[in-house]
């Protein structure tokens, strides 16, 4: 247990740690999270209505049953035809060229207490070709247990727009899906480990044993040998006040600690969709020879009609549309080109610019090089 003298004095040797610190470091804040203080996921399906003729009308199904449910509950009387089932069978389906069956979502922060307001987030589930103009029903959104732990409701925000005219559309970015702001209320809190242990539990962000044993150090160094201990390389426990207000202030000297974190491994990450290349600092490659060729594929086709020559009176022939296709395949000339050894980010970005490989190449020569051995570097491909 710690006391509230031991408290004070902590304060007073982390206040002397900032000014002495000069060395360049990140927060601990920025390195970790604090075991048990989380988000938690929400999730509720509701309707979106006020759309401008946009809605699920094409396939009325699922929405058309909410909605009459919804207009029960408010105490509206519906009319027996409004079965959706029986108004299919008569011809007269529900019209919901206006309404919208949507999936929100939202995170509940940490400690989050009723009344507060979080944001929530808005997607179409049916044939809805924009949720611009609408506002979201009354929602319940509830947690993994099922449980209501938030209320959404209100004017959505649509960055995407599309339009469509006699045939021709243009749409920019996604508009069946939207946002509110501010758009859910928190009614239920969830429980957390904050306070039920003598211990606190840090996780560092990725799995780096270096980092750990350098937050354990500076954590001891600045409060006291003992007071922090390695779990494992992700985890480290620390002895904590049992006050709460105490622990919050305890929490909060930690987070604020300088630490020089660990040297990240060497790594290469390839986006085989959209081509993107990223390297990190740590990157090396020996000394290798590289040729590269380029093979292109030209296909054309030539639309011809054949039609029944004169004097012919169509017999036995007739007149079609016959497409002639032509392959062609060319290999480009690939020189070699001699990679030396690179030391750091700049030899390497050098030796890529001299070869003149586009994106595409060079994720094949990276390719090629970790097979080779010469890439000294974790190869990910996402």
């Amino acid at each position: 247990m710690i006391g509230h003298k031991n408290v004070i004095t902590w304060i007073s040797v982390f206040c002397l740690s900032l000014v002495v610190n000069t060395a360049q470091a990140d927060r601990v804040k920025d390195l970790t999270n604090v075991g048990g203080v989380r988000g938690n996921q929400l999730v509720g399906y509701g309707l979106v209505v006020g759309l401008a003729g946009t809605g699920d009308g094409k396939d009325p199904t699922f929405t058309g049953q909410s909605l009459k449910a919804i207009l029960e509950s408010l105490g509206v009387t519906t009319n027996p035809y409004d079965d959706y089932d029986l108004a299919q069978s008569r011809g007269r389906p529900i019209q919901v060229d206006n309404v919208a069956a949507v999936m929100v979502t939202a995170t509940l922060p940490p400690f989050a207490k009723p009344g507060q307001v979080v944001d929530v987030n808005v997607a179409a589930l049916g044939t809805a070709t924009s949720l611009r103009g609408g506002n979201l029903v009354m929602t319940e959104l509830r947690g993994i247990d099922g449980q209501t732990y938030a209320v959404a409701q209100g004017p959505l925000t649509v960055t995407g727009v599309m339009e469509e005219q006699n045939g021709t559309s243009v749409q920019i970015g996604i508009p069946t899906s939207g946002r509110i702001p501010d758009g859910a209320t928190v009614e239920r809190q969830v429980d957390n480990s904050f306070d039920k242990s003598d211990h606190l539990v840090f996780n560092v962000n990725g799995n780096d044993f270096s980092t750990t044993a350098a937050i354990t150090e500076k954590i001891n160094e600045v409060f006291g040998e003992g007071t922090a201990f390695a779990m494992d390389g992700v985890s480290l426990a620390v002895r904590a006040p049992v006050g709460l207000s105490e622990r919050v202030s305890f929490v909060g000297m930690i987070e604020n600690l300088e630490v020089e974190p660990g040297i990240p491994p060497a790594k290469v990450v390839i986006n085989s969709r959209t081509g993107t290349v990223v390297i990190n600092q740590q990157v090396k490659i020996s000394a290798a020879a590289v040729s590269h060729g380029t093979v292109s594929v030209s296909v054309s086709t030539l639309n011809e009609v054949s039609q029944p020559g004169p004097f012919t009176e169509g017999r036995g022939v007739e007149t079609r549309d016959v497409a002639n296709s032509i392959v062609e395949v060319s290999e480009g000339a690939g020189g070699t080109g001699l990679i030396d050894e690179t030391v750091d980010l700049r030899d390497i970005v050098d030796a890529i610019n001299r070869s003149g490989a586009s994106t595409t190449s060079l994720i094949a020569i990276l390719e090629a090089l970790k097979s080779a051995g010469s890439l000294k570097a974790e190869l990910v491909v996402i």
